[in-house]
């Protein structure tokens, strides 16, 4: 595993263990539990994983999930540390670097920023980048169902088009909290948002993401 799908994916586990199976998350308003067995089956039931996306694998998926949520929650959450079988695609550095580090990076912020408590965490110059190359190439796709234009933009200038259109909505902040805002977790990231009245409140209710 690469360092930061790999340091993201045991942070998750740490944080899903101190947080309990029953703890909130901002994911779907699913709890600790159900957030932990979607990231096990994802990797482990590839035959049921594609209905995340996919409509017509949905009924398999479901029941992967109610298998999987109802295993005893500490082997979901070794599950998770261990990482996937070695026949998974996820076992290869490169496909587990791609897919994952952004994956695991948000989920562990669903679990910390579903906390009261919750502070943002500073992370280092080289993840930033990471997941602003890869929040690049994703731009279109996660504000896809964007009800306006949005522009992404780092304090360093860098921008990103994730949708065309009018009235367009300036979305500013570090990359970290820019995933997290086109990932649908507009609520909980900190980032400042420029453009019309109405454009911004239609965004930050929009389902924006995958």
């Amino acid at each position: 595993m690469s360092t930061h799908a790999k340091r993201e994916r045991l942070l998750l586990a740490d944080l899903l263990e101190s947080a309990g199976p029953e703890a909130p998350t901002l994911c779907d308003g699913w709890t600790a539990r159900e957030l932990a067995a979607h990231v096990v089956v994802r990797e482990r039931r590839p035959d049921a994983a594609g209905g995340i996306l996919l409509n017509v694998l949905k009924a398999r998926l479901d029941k992967a999930m109610a298998e999987y949520t109802a295993k005893p929650y500490e082997e979901l959450i070794q599950l998770i540390r261990t990482g996937p079988p070695k026949m998974s695609v996820y076992s290869l550095k490169q496909i587990d670097e791609a897919a994952n580090a952004v994956e695991f990076y948000v989920h562990a912020e669903d679990v910390r920023r579903a906390r009261p408590d919750w502070s943002p965490r500073e992370l280092d110059p080289v993840f930033s980048d990471s997941l602003w190359s890869r929040l690049e190439k994703l731009a279109r796709l996660t504000g896809r169902r964007a009800p306006v234009g949005l522009v992404l933009r780092r304090p360093n200038g860098q921008t990103a088009v994730a949708h065309k259109g009018t009235p367009v909505v300036t979305v500013t902040g570090e990359p970290g909290e820019l995933t997290l805002f086109c990932f649908g977790r507009q609520s909980a990231a900190r980032v400042e948002l420029e453009g019309e009245k109405d454009a911004v409140a239609k965004l930050t209710t929009a389902r924006l993401g995958l």
